[in-house]
């Protein structure tokens, strides 16, 4: 799965705990509200997990926030689903032909943009926190309901 569908995924399954507390966090429930199967929200579950933003027990149903939303960052979302082995959002290409000229040049060329575009996206993620997020879909949620 693309990272950027366990990054919303992430976003949503932290909004589903502070906005329902006292409805057990299960990943059929969690599966129902996102739209994918549960294993995938068990999945992405694991990585907020290891990354100290959700607390699971084995055996047992359900997930909880290991921290208030004000103290996690959309940033911290983004890494906790950013798998070790993934490029990052802006990846060059592998193998361009290099007796091209487009081809032996086109690396160096974007790699400063690409570099100076992915601090400019994790600048921006570490200026959001879960709790802006949260306050934010609920006010649209206000909007739509009016």
């Amino acid at each position: 799965m693309r990272i950027a569908s366990r990054f919303a995924i992430g976003i949503h399954i932290l909004a589903l705990m502070e906005v329902y507390p006292e409805v057990e966090a299960t990943s059929d429930l969690m599966a129902a509200s996102i739209g994918v199967n549960a294993v995938i929200v068990r999945n992405v579950t694991g990585m907020l997990r290891r990354a100290g933003l959700v607390r699971t027990r084995q055996g047992v149903a359900g997930a909880q926030l290991a921290k208030p939303l004000h103290e996690i960052t959309l940033l911290e979302v983004y890494r906790a689903v950013h798998a070790v082995e993934e490029a990052d959002l802006f990846a060059l290409h592998e193998k361009p032909h290099p007796a091209c000229l487009v081809g032996n040049n086109i690396q160096k060329t974007l790699e400063g943009v690409f570099t100076e575009a992915q601090q400019a996206m994790e600048t921006r993620l570490a200026q959001t926190s879960m709790a802006q997020v949260v306050t934010q879909l609920r006010v649209v949620a206000a909007q739509r309901a009016a």
